[in-house]
């Protein structure tokens, strides 16, 4: 039997989620990877990040489970995928688009990748 109890297992995964979004400048929460997304609207994401030509992180979370049931909570965000820059949410898959469609997402990026 376990000591970790479900309150400590939550923080520890919040632990790992801040690790991860500060020591990525650009990361993306996603369903799949950018090779193989497994949503519509994680292939949609993934078209503009690869227009836009930085280079970003990403986390599987359908293979990190505790990632996926913790980070609508962490982020106050409900759906999947979730853009992280310079540790600020910029939102879904609807907010990526608009802000590519805009040029915004381009300038962004290459402001935070600089």
């Amino acid at each position: 039997m376990s000591d970790v109890q479900p309150d400590d297992a939550k923080q520890l995964v919040h632990q790992q989620i801040k690790q991860q979004i500060s020591e990525n400048p650009i990361i993306l929460y996603m369903k799949g990877s950018p090779q193989a997304p497994q949503c519509g609207f994680s292939a949609q994401t993934i078209e503009c990040m690869v227009a836009c030509g930085q280079r970003f992180a990403y986390v599987d979370i359908l293979s990190n489970p505790d990632i996926r049931s913790t980070m609508p909570e962490y982020a106050n965000w409900p759906t999947f995928p979730q853009l992280w820059v310079g540790g600020e949410l910029v939102g879904g898959c609807d907010i990526v688009t608009e802000m590519f469609e805009a040029g915004e997402l381009q300038t962004l990026l290459e402001a935070t990748s600089a």
